[in-house]
């Protein structure tokens, strides 16, 4: 029994790693040199490829440009010894970038709870309010959260606000919505048994409806951060300064598509972690009834 256990959780593993090695081994085909002898470069063209640090004639025929494995494999063992390096506005460590960005998204995701997560009670236990608010919040939740950049810029006048800000206004209504959807479908048995024991308000709703709730605003909360990491790339790049999202414009700007690509190796992993940790957390406090 045991042993199929293990060989249950070890054929997933082995099929994820036979697609990565089928992925890697095409991505190194389509890279390599084209069978053609390469024409000849202009005195031009071999001082450009000296400023980019790359050897003229490397390969010996036309490469397409897109880097090879073995160079983004040199790529991530590069940036990964020095993570946290500074030479400046245009050039730090993709640890630094991340620790901007992480910053960013870890204080608007903190507003946005404070806000969401107590007015979600307000509007799930008082039908009154949810059918005062409710116009108010589907007019305002579809609108992109990058629509309310130039607003915030303009008002804020500061580019690093503006973008914590965008952060609470894209995590504000998964909580808000989730947690008002907690709170109204706790069971009525239960709040009936609380008033007849004359539990007071306040320790009804923090003992009652708070644990009953709390799969649903979790749930409202991974979706928030799943949305605040995506967003946060896209803000950081209009915004520029610092973070993996103006890490990738400059990048690109700079036409180093190695180091793109590693930026968005890094920005999926690290969005992976972020949703593990929330999923962890949801299943602490799911519960059978």
């Amino acid at each position: 029994m045991k042993r199929l256990a293990v060989s249950s959780a070890l054929a997933p593993a082995l099929l994820s790693a036979l697609l990565l090695a089928v992925l890697v081994g095409v991505w190194h085909l389509a890279t390599l040199p084209s069978g053609g002898a390469a024409a000849p470069l202009t005195p031009e063209q071999l001082e450009y490829l000296e400023l980019m640090g790359k050897a003229p004639g490397d390969g010996g025929g036309a490469r397409s440009g897109f880097p090879t494995p073995a160079e983004m494999g040199r790529t991530i063992v590069q940036h990964l010894s020095q993570p946290f390096y500074d030479n400046g506005p245009n050039d730090k460590g993709i640890g630094l970038q991340l620790l901007y960005s992480l910053g960013r998204v870890g204080l608007g995701y903190l507003i946005a709870a404070c806000v969401a997560i107590p007015l979600g009670f307000v509007i799930g236990m008082s039908p009154l309010v949810y059918r005062a608010l409710d116009p108010f919040i589907q007019v305002l939740k579809p609108i992109s959260p990058l629509a309310w950049m130039p607003l915030a810029l303009y008002t804020i006048k500061d580019s690093s606000v503006s973008g914590i800000f965008v952060i609470f206004i894209c995590s504000v209504w998964p909580m808000l919505i989730n947690t008002a959807f907690g709170v109204s479908t706790v069971r009525r048995d239960w709040l009936n048994v609380a008033r007849t024991l004359e539990v007071k308000p306040l320790r009804r709703a923090f003992e009652v409806i708070l644990p009953a709730a709390a799969p649903t605003i979790l749930t409202g909360m991974r979706i928030s951060m799943g949305i605040a990491w995506l967003v946060i790339v896209a803000a950081e790049m209009l915004v520029g300064g610092t973070g993996i999202g103006y890490f990738v414009w400059n990048e690109w700007n700079n036409l180093s598509l190695t180091n793109v690509i590693f930026a968005i190796l890094v920005i999926g992993v690290v969005g992976m972690l972020l949703d593990l940790m929330f999923a962890r957390l949801q299943k602490a406090v799911s519960y059978v009834e």
